[in-house]
């Protein structure tokens, strides 16, 4: 039997390239265990570990000469999907964690984020691109929009906990709300960047502010909110009736996110601020911090799955011709979007807030992390093909550039970063009085 094997026409493979690549995602699934088990005790971040791992799979791909992804080619699309799915957990997760009253006093230091800095952002990245970069005035803006939102999966090491957290500090909470935010807003951002490549002129303002910012934003936010309570409404309902086990509330939760988003982008609304304004309402429907805590832990697990896929898919993409496409033009700008276009147009926008202290303005100054928001935002220009395939790369792999500094340096800066800001935060235990002396 076993000659009649070894003499068979198909004979043995080795080395194949299926599973190759499922023994490089059963490593970096185990990386990903230990990172995530120890977040808190390392010096970097877990996406940094996802990113060396990504590397070294592009390094291999090249060496096997693997047919691989083109981020600015006919593979956007999926690019383009699997930032999607990993933004719509990480939105609806980061809904779920905040306890803030909504009242605008409680919210106006992430409502001049996001009034305020996206828009600074991107001009000052569009007013580089264009500068020194030499893009045209529609790449440009392009370019600014896809960097104008920060993320809110890369930025789960400095934000707030999960549900029930008491330690909700005002630069934690800011960062995190602004990045579960600015992912929807951005997308009317990007339709600007498009106007100007097709239409050019002024004449689609109107068309922009009503159809590309005022409805799907109310409209997001209104679908998100009805979708978040009715899912809890029928979470605390099924539950009493017994009708649900608790161990299937984080089921619920992938559920809600899903329905959320696609009824939203179904009814021509801004899924992604649906899917964060959803979480919103669902932690507020009942503040029960079992209900709460389990439904977090399911939407935080898929996110941090999709999170660990769309960094090593991220990594994986890097080629010595992708890397050198933006020019030194193009990685200064990634530099200079850290050091001075972000922390300039924060601190501005935080002018008089209730982020109070030279240290908290500094921190969510700092930490305007760029990550699966960028990516996916830079797919769908690719998707839409209103730029020239020159310009297409460069605004594409620039954005990759800037997505893949943030990931290094903010990796390594956030911890350490972050138990300064709490040693500042934390109040200082009282004095015990002095014992006057034995006479």
């Amino acid at each position: 039997m076993i000659e009649l094997l070894l003499a068979a026409d198909t004979g043995f493979s080795f080395a194949g390239t299926f599973p190759i690549g499922l023994l490089f995602v059963g490593i970096a699934v185990f990386a990903a265990v230990g990172a995530m088990s120890h977040e808190h005790e390392r010096a970097f971040s877990a996406s940094l570990i996802y990113l060396g791992l990504g590397a070294l799979a592009a390094l291999a791909i090249q060496v096997l000469e693997i047919g691989w992804l083109d981020p600015t080619g006919d593979d956007a699309k999926l690019v383009e999907h699997v930032a999607e799915v990993a933004l719509i957990f990480a939105l609806f997760s980061s809904g779920l964690k905040l306890d803030r009253e909504l009242r605008w006093r409680e919210w106006s230091s992430v409502t001049r984020l996001l009034a305020l800095t996206m828009p600074l952002t991107m001009a000052g990245v569009a007013l580089f691109a264009s500068q020194v970069m030499g893009l045209s005035l529609a790449a440009a803006l392009l370019l600014g929009a896809v960097l104008s939102p920060t993320d809110p999966v890369l930025a789960g090491d400095i934000g707030v906990g999960p549900p029930g957290d008491e330690a909700e500090h005002e630069p934690n909470f800011a960062l995190t709300a602004e990045a579960g935010g600015n992912d929807g807003l951005a997308a009317p951002l990007v339709v600007i960047g498009v106007f100007v490549a097709e239409q050019g002129g002024t004449d689609w303002i109107g068309e922009w502010l009503l159809a590309d910012l005022a409805y799907p934003i109310l409209a997001g936010v209104a679908i998100g909110a009805a979708v978040g309570l009715a899912a809890a409404w029928s979470v605390k309902g099924l539950r009493d009736r017994e009708l649900l086990a608790p161990g299937f509330d984080g089921y619920h939760a992938i559920a809600t996110a899903l329905v959320t988003y696609g009824v939203a982008e179904t009814a021509g609304a801004y899924g992604f601020l649906a899917v964060f304004a959803g979480g919103l309402a669902f932690r507020r429907y009942e503040h029960d911090h079992e209900l709460n805590a389990n439904a977090h832990r399911g939407a935080e697990q898929v996110e941090k799955f999709m999170e660990l896929a769309a960094i090593l898919m991220l990594g994986s993409l890097l080629s010595s011709a992708g890397l050198g496409a933006p020019g030194w033009e193009g990685w200064l700008l990634a530099v200079v979007l850290l050091v001075v276009i972000r922390p300039l147009s924060t601190l501005i926008s935080l002018l008089g807030s209730n982020v109070e202290g030279k240290e908290s303005r500094t921190f969510v100054a700092w930490f305007g992390v760029r990550g699966v928001g960028t990516l996916y935002y830079a797919s769908t220009i690719v998707t839409a093909g209103v730029l020239s395939d020159g310009e297409q790369r460069v605004v594409v792999w620039t954005a990759i550039a800037c997505v893949i500094v943030s990931i290094v340096v903010h990796g390594v800066t956030g911890g350490p970063a972050l138990r300064r800001l709490l040693a500042t935060l934390r109040p200082q235990p009282a004095r015990e009085p002095a014992t006057p002396p034995a006479r």
